[in-house]
C-alpha cells in the first residue's frame, strides 16, 4: 500500500496531521541549522576572546563585536562595551545578555511542544470518527458472519491515522528533547566564559589598582 493510500484511508485527520508534520520538519530543520551554526565555532571563539583579554582589552572588544553574529560573541561583547564599568554593573551585563540569548535559543519549541500535544490527539480523533463510521453499517444479526469483514477492514484502517499521530509526535518529541540537550550545554557553555572573563576582568581591576590609575582599555563602541 503505497502512501498516499495510506493518507487517503487514513480518514479526514490526515490533513491537519500533515500540517502538523510540515510545521514540526520546517522547525527541525531550522533548528538543526541554528544549532550546527553555533556548535562549530563557538570554542574558538571563546577561547580567542580570552586569551585577547588577558593582554589587550580593547583587542578582546574588537574580537567579541567581529563575533556578534553568534550568541556567544553578543554575550561576551556585552559588558566589554562598556565604558569603565564597575565589577557588579560588568556581572549585570552579562546575566542580562546571558538572558536573552538563552530565551532566543528557546525558539521553536513552543512549535514542537504544540505539535507533540497534537498529533495523538488528532489521530486518536481520527481513530474515533473511523470506527464510529465503520460501526454504525454493523446489524446484529450479521455479527460472526462474513458480512462484517468489510467492518474489520475499516477498522483497521481507522487505526492508520493514530499510527501517524504516534509518529509525527515522536519524531519531534525526539528532536525537541535533542535540541533541549544543546540548550542545556549552551548555559554551562555560557556560565563558564562568563565567569572566566568575569574573573579577568576584576584581575585586571586589582592590578591597575595596585599599579596606579592607568587607561582603561575597556572601551565604548
Amino acid at each position: 500500500m503505497s502512501i498516499t493510500e495510506l493518507f487517503a484511508k487514513g480518514g479526514v485527520a490526515m490533513w491537519p496531521l500533515l500540517l502538523l508534520s510540515i510545521l514540526s520538519l520546517s522547525t527541525i530543520i531550522e533548528r538543526l541549522w541554528f544549532w550546527v551554526s553555533i556548535l562549530m565555532n563557538e570554542r574558538e571563539i571563546v577561547n580567542r576572546i580570552l586569551d585577547s583579554a588577558q593582554q589587550d582589552w580593547e583587542a578582546a572588544t574588537d574580537m567579541a563585536r567581529l563575533a556578534s553574529n553568534q550568541p556567544i560573541g553578543r554575550f561576551l561583547h556585552a559588558p566589554l562595551k562598556l565604558r569603565n564599568p564597575d565589577p557588579e554593573l560588568f556581572k549585570l551585563a552579562l546575566e542580562a545578555a546571558a538572558d536573552d540569548e538563552l530565551t532566543s535559543m528557546k525558539r521553536g519549541d513552543k512549535i514542537l511542544e504544540a505539535v507533540i500535544a497534537l498529533s495523538p490527539l488528532l489521530g486518536l480523533l481520527g481513530t474515533v470518527v473511523g470506527l464510529i463510521i465503520s460501526l454504525k453499517s454493523i446489524r446484529l444479526g450479521d455479527l460472526a458472519t462474513t458480512s462484517t469483514a468489510g467492518v474489520t477492514t475499516g477498522i483497521g484502517e481507522a487505526l492508520i491515522s493514530t499510527a501517524s499521530g504516534l509518529i509525527v509526535a515522536i519524531v519531534s518529541l525526539a528532536f525537541y528533547r535533542l535540541f533541549q540537550g544543546f540548550l542545556f550545554t549552551q548555559v554551562k557553555v555560557f556560565r563558564k566564559a562568563g565567569n572566566d572573563l568575569e574573573l579577568l576582568y576584576r584581575q585586571d581591576l586589582q592590578r591597575r589598582a595596585e599599579n596606579g590609575p592607568v587607561k582603561s582599555t575597556v572601551v565604548r563602541d
